[in-house]
């Protein structure tokens, strides 16, 4: 990435695999789940003051105050003017929880019961404006809505500020909470869900992708002011990437084209080849088109005789749509620090219509930490790639 370097000084986590990076991990080398990926015992209430003010926050919102809490307190104290410290938090959709709820209480009990709280309760950016309210960072807030690329690209921005010299500081990830009967119907209904509620990402048996909630988030510094301050520096965002297949609105280009191009060009970003990538954190959806354009754009830029290490951390995880890539850079900044890149859980028989990438199966695989790729590929023909390293 052409300017300043960008460093990750904090890491954040919620989702049903673990809240907290230390319970995410442990889940990410673990048993999968059956079924949703839904928090079903989740409590707000650690992350406000007060009551009413959770209340008065979309689920999603509540998930990005409780990540970014986690992350700000590993960064430590970050000093610089509030103005040059950004906000970029990714979502698919947003308050859809408050939308769906408030058009049941207009049905059921008439337009003068619907809370005044139900536009800023429900709009895309309302997690990064809260998140910039908690801490008082003035500079740059934004909500990437690029469906299911969202967290990523969120990522890949925040670190172009900074390295372009907009921001010294940013909190960058992605959160979503999509559980409602409303958009559950309708991702079924187009056959997107899997119907065993098993995630089976490269697998022959994979029947479709396992809906799930959660937020990821990255504090990101300029390098020079981390390594002054005494920071600890997890990684570094080294480049990003994104490009548009133009071809269908939620089937991927035929060949993997866009991802291709994206790969190629975050990789170019980043000052890295091909041969320096030793690890893919695939988008691994679990769906027959997806998976198979996925494989096929990887084999074109890697090659298929031995190639990066690659997992899809969704066989655990399930799919959280818009802040699925941010969880999967927290996966691959956790997989540098234990040295494991967790395996693609709920792969049992490879297709054998894909090429032969190198995909980890079983057991988690040992591995030297280095330059990585984070993929997410959304509808509406949204790629995105970001190139994260170890820091050294």
């Amino acid at each position: 990435m052409k300017g300043r370097r960008v460093a990750v000084t904090g890491i954040g986590v919620v989702a049903l695999a673990g809240v907290g990076k230390d319970a995410f991990w442990k889940g990410l080398t673990s048993e999968a789940p059956v079924g949703f990926r839904e928090i079903e015992d989740w409590d707000a209430s650690p992350y406000f003051d007060n009551p009413k003010d959770a209340r008065r926050s979309d689920r999603y919102t509540q998930f990005a105050l409780a990540a970014t809490a986690e992350a700000i307190e590993q960064a430590g104290d970050i000093n610089v003017d509030p103005a040059r410290r950004g906000t970029f938090i990714g979502t698919g959709i947003g308050g859809i929880g408050t939308l769906e709820t408030q058009i049941e209480v207009r049905l059921n009990k008439g337009e003068r019961r619907v809370s005044p709280f139900l536009v800023p309760m429900m709009m895309p950016n309302a997690a990064p404006a809260a998140v910039s309210m908690r801490y008082g960072w003035q500079g740059p807030c934004e909500a990437t809505v690029t469906a299911c690329a969202a967290g990523t690209h969120a990522i890949g921005n925040a670190a172009r500020a900074i390295a372009d010299g907009r921001c010294d500081a940013v909190i960058a990830g992605g959160a979503e909470a999509p559980f409602t009967r409303t958009a559950i119907a309708g991702f079924a209904n187009m056959t997107a869900l899997s119907n065993s509620g098993v995630s089976r990402p490269f697998d022959s048996g994979r029947d479709g992708f396992v809906m799930a909630e959660g937020c990821g988030i990255l504090i990101l510094e300029e390098w020079e002011m981390a390594v002054e301050r005494g920071a600890t520096i997890l990684g570094e965002i080294m480049g990003s990437a994104s490009t548009a297949d133009a071809h269908h609105i939620t089937a991927p280009a035929p060949g993997g084209v866009g991802a291709v191009t994206c790969m190629q060009l975050a990789m170019e970003d980043a000052g890295v080849d091909p041969a320096d990538i030793v690890h893919i954190n695939a988008h691994g959806t679990s769906t027959d088109k997806n998976d198979a354009a996925e494989a096929e754009a990887v084999a074109k830029v890697f090659g298929t005789d031995g190639g990066p290490l690659v997992t899809s951390t969704k066989g655990v995880t399930g799919h959280a749509l818009g802040a699925a890539g941010a969880l999967e850079a927290v996966a691959v900044l956790l997989a540098m620090q234990h040295e494991l890149v967790p395996p693609t859980a709920g792969l049992i028989d490879p297709d054998p219509e894909l090429p032969a990438i190198n995909i980890v199966s079983g057991d988690a695989a040992p591995w030297v930490p280095g330059p990585s790729l984070s993929n997410s590929f959304g509808f509406g023909g949204h790629n995105g790639t970001i190139v994260i390293g170890t820091g050294a």
